[in-house]
């Protein structure tokens, strides 16, 4: 009887353990939220770089490869979101966006669970050396919990890849090959999706950057 108790305790204090660590908000993996003034600033210097790629060849020159950082990109992605938010949301009941790296709300192929996509909020995105970050809010069984996704972002036949290295849902780590099996399962459901733009050959994560290479 005794042994039972100390299992059950142990088991209990555990569960505890794992629930708290679950629930409870991780560390964000983005700056701060920029000033409207510098998030607009950032997004329009994406669309800028973004449009290099637009440029006709001259000869045998090709446009150069495109470097983006976090804060470009996650003003990019914050301007997107905002353009689709809902009536209530683009009246100003939410707030716009206004982050450099974080918005809130939004929803992307490579973020999605197996089964009903659920809503996804408070998207963040970061790049450190060759790895792509991402953190956002979502719901499970009712909860909202925070989830992050570390990996390597590439590009094969024409398409973009995407592999987990680290797998977080709120603090607590995950075994990344199980998140891995049903990414490329969700991933390969989507590809007409995952396609990468007719000027883009390649894309990957290189130096704390975005790099696209144009075609």
């Amino acid at each position: 009887m005794k042994l039972q108790r100390i299992i059950s305790l142990v088991t209990l204090t555990i569960s505890i353990v794992t629930l708290y660590l679950v629930l409870k908000k991780p560390a964000p993996v983005a700056a701060p939220p920029a000033s409207p003034a510098v998030a607009t600033a950032n997004a329009q210097s994406f669309q800028e770089k973004v449009g290099h790629l637009e440029q006709p060849r001259v000869g045998e020159n090709s446009p150069a490869e495109v470097h983006i950082n976090s804060a470009e990109l996650g003003a990019a992605i914050a301007q997107a979101t905002a353009s689709t938010a809902s009536p209530q949301e683009a009246s100003g009941t939410s707030g716009p966006a206004s982050s450099g790296a974080s918005t809130s709300p939004a929803s992307s192929p490579t973020t999605e669970l197996p089964g009903p996509v659920p809503e996804v909020k408070d998207y963040q995105v970061s790049m450190d050396g060759d790895i792509v970050r991402g953190q956002f809010l979502t719901q499970i069984a009712g909860k909202d919990v925070y989830v992050t996704l570390s990996g390597h972002l590439g590009a094969k036949d024409g398409y973009a890849t995407f592999d987990a290295t680290e797998a977080k849902i709120g603090d607590l780590s995950i075994p990344v090959t199980l998140v891995n099996e049903a990414l490329q399962k969700k991933m390969a459901e989507q590809r007409d999706q995952m396609k990468l733009p007719a000027n883009v050959k390649d894309i990957r994560v290189e130096n704390g950057e975005l790099v696209l290479v144009p075609k």
